[in-house]
């Protein structure tokens, strides 16, 4: 399955497709209705659905992400989840439009890259101060490091020939819906930053802020 008929399997369904996994939020007035709205999910998902669905509940909402946890990637059977998930939530209204400067926000997925010109010796480094495992069934010395709680945002490593002073070495990847990247970007650049690169548009495009600091906005477009 390409990024694109991923994105086009689950977007008329309510859920969106971010950074190989797919996610949407149902918002709730109170943590009892979460916890019912939980229930309702894990039982639609059935017994495999333990590897391949995640629940967040808050007392405002919900957010729901499927994924095959063991390759860290979506697949024809998490299309299949995503569909049983819905069927189960029939009637149950799903907020995944972001609008800029209100809350709540669409979904979005937050990945840390740190800068290495030898990643095998940082690696363990990092997966030791984080606490992290392996992603998937992977491991190996250049591979991308996860909370194995899902919690905090994955990290991974992005090859240097050389060290890079005066700039950042560690910066954020923010993974989000493929129509909401212009929004994203401009709000950010009215906040005071600005677009430093976008050669790669729209896989990623490079923004920094006031002092030089730079972040990524990244969508699955323009990767297959």
């Amino acid at each position: 399955m390409t990024r694109g008929e991923a994105s086009a399997a689950v977007t008329d369904l309510g859920w969106r497709y971010v950074l190989g996994a797919f996610v949407t939020t149902v918002p709730v007035p109170s943590l009892e209705v979460a916890g019912a709205i939980a229930a309702r999910v894990t039982a639609s998902a059935g017994r495999n659905g333990g590897s391949h669905v995640r629940v967040d509940v808050r007392a405002d909402r919900v957010v729901v992400t499927v994924q095959t946890f063991a390759v860290g990637w979506t697949t024809s059977e998490d299309v299949e989840i995503v569909h049983l998930i819905t069927a189960a939530l029939n009637g149950t209204t799903r907020s995944v439009t972001a609008e800029v400067g209100a809350a709540p926000r669409s979904v979005q997925i937050i990945e840390i890259a740190v800068d290495a010109i030898d990643i095998p010796s940082v690696r363990p480094f990092w997966k030791a101060v984080f606490g992290y495992a392996d992603e998937g069934d992977r491991g190996g010395s250049t591979d991308p490091l996860v909370d194995p709680w899902g919690q905090g945002p994955s990290i991974w490593f992005q090859q240097m020939d050389a060290p890079r002073p005066q700039r950042n070495r560690i910066h954020f990847d923010i993974s989000v819906p493929h129509d909401e990247a212009a929004d994203r970007i401009k709000a950010a650049v009215a906040a005071g930053g600005r677009i430093v690169g976008d050669a790669e548009a729209p896989a990623f495009w490079v923004l920094a802020d006031p002092e030089g600091n730079e972040v990524c906005i990244t969508t699955w477009q323009g990767r297959d």
